[in-house]
C-alpha cells in the first residue's frame, strides 16, 4: 500500500512538474521570485540605452510606473521624446532625462555621456545601468558573415556596453554600489545556427560581465545578465513579430519580457533565462548536459538555417523530426 501511494505521488509529482515546465516562460529560479521588489526600484536613478523602442521602451515604461528615476538613451532623440511623453510614474515624465548616445563613437564620447548621466538628479549617481541597445541580428551562416557585418555587430553589442561599463564603475565603486543588467540572450548560452555572429557577441558580452561581477561583486558592484529567447516586439505597424510569422512560433511579449528582468534585476539574480519551450529546454541542456544539448543542436543546425532561408518557424520542435514548417 505504501508503495502504491509513493508511486502515485511520485507520479503526479513528476506529471505537474513537466506540465509546470512546458507552460513556463522562464528559468526556475526567476520564476519563484514572483513579484518586483519595489523598494529596490523605486528613487533609484535608472540608465537606460536602447530606450526608444522594443524592450527598452517597455522597460523604461514599467520602470517609470515604479517610480524609478530615468535616464533613457538611443541615437534617435525624437524617438525618445516620444518615448518619454508615454511615461508615467512617480518621476514621470516631467524629471525623466534623455541623453542621446550612440555607444559606437569611441571612448571620448561615451565619457562626457557618462559624466552627464552621473551629473542629473543632483549628482545623485547612477544606481542602474541597463544595457539594452544592440545591433538587429545578423541573419548569416558562420562562412557567410562579412568583415563589415563583424565589426557592427561588436561595436554595438560588445564594445559599447564593456566601454561604457569601464567609465560608469569607477563612479559606482566610489560610492560602494551599483548594479548592472545586460540585456544577453538565448543565443549568448547555447548554439543559434543562421546567427553566428549574433551568438558570438553575446556569448563574449556574458563572459566579460560574469568576470566583472567576479572581480567587483565584494566592492558593491552587482550583475544581472537576462537571457531572453524569442521576444515579440511591436513594428512601427503595431503588428509584432510573432503576428507577422504566423502563431506557430511562440514568442515572450516584450511586456513580460522587461517584467521578467526587472524582477531579476531587483532579486539581484546573476542570470535570469526568459523564454517559452523548445528554447528554454535547449538552455537547460546545454548548461546541464551539454553533450545532449550539442548533440541536438548540432541534428537542427542545417535544418535551422534552411528554415531561417525559408522564412519559416525556427523555433520548432518540427526541426528536431524532420518537419520544416512554413
Amino acid at each position: 500500500m505504501l508503495t502504491l501511494l509513493l508511486s502515485s505521488f511520485f507520479l503526479s509529482s513528476f506529471i505537474g512538474f513537466s506540465y509546470l515546465f512546458l507552460k513556463a516562460d522562464g528559468d526556475f529560479t526567476l520564476l519563484s521570485k514572483k513579484d518586483v521588489k519595489r523598494e529596490e526600484i523605486e528613487d533609484k536613478v535608472i540608465w537606460i540605452t536602447g530606450a526608444s523602442r522594443g524592450i527598452g521602451a517597455v522597460l523604461a515604461k514599467q520602470l517609470a510606473n515604479l517610480g524609478a528615476k530615468l535616464i533613457i538613451s538611443a541615437r534617435n532623440e525624437a524617438d525618445l521624446q516620444r518615448v518619454k511623453n508615454q511615461l508615467t510614474g512617480k518621476h514621470a515624465p516631467h524629471d525623466v532625462m534623455i541623453l542621446p548616445l550612440d555607444v559606437t563613437l569611441g571612448e571620448d564620447y561615451l565619457r562626457e555621456a557618462v559624466e552627464k548621466a552621473e551629473s542629473f538628479f543632483g549628482g545623485s549617481g547612477v544606481d542602474y545601468m541597463f544595457h539594452n541597445a544592440a545591433f538587429e541580428r545578423p541573419k548569416t551562416t558562420a562562412l557567410d558573415v562579412t568583415e563589415d557585418s563583424l565589426k557592427a555587430t561588436f561595436d554595438v553589442n560588445v564594445m559599447g556596453p564593456i566601454s561604457l561599463t569601464r567609465l560608469l564603475a569607477p563612479y559606482m565603486l566610489k560610492r560602494g554600489r551599483g548594479h548592472f543588467v545586460v540585456m544577453s540572450s538565448a543565443a549568448g548560452k547555447a548554439p543559434a545556427p543562421g546567427q553566428a555572429v549574433y551568438s558570438a557577441s553575446k556569448f563574449a558580452v556574458n563572459g566579460y560581465f560574469h568576470t566583472l561581477r567576479s572581480e567587483l561583486c565584494r566592492k558593491g558592484i552587482k550583475v544581472t545578465i537576462v537571457c531572453p529567447g524569442p521576444v515579440a516586439t511591436s513594428t512601427s505597424s503595431g503588428a509584432s513579430i510573432s503576428e507577422q510569422k504566423g502563431s506557430a512560433e511562440k514568442r515572450v511579449s516584450s511586456e513580460r519580457c522587461a517584467e521578467l528582468t526587472i524582477i531579476a534585476a531587483s532579486h539581484g539574480l546573476k542570470e535570469a533565462w526568459i523564454s517559452y519551450q523548445p528554447v528554454l529546454l535547449v538552455m537547460y541542456l546545454v548548461q546541464y548536459t551539454p553533450t545532449v544539448g550539442y548533440w541536438l543542436m548540432d541534428k537542427i543546425g542545417e535544418k535551422r538555417v534552411e528554415a531561417a532561408a525559408q522564412k519559416g518557424n525556427t523555433y520548432s520542435m518540427g526541426l528536431l523530426f524532420g518537419q520544416k514548417k512554413e
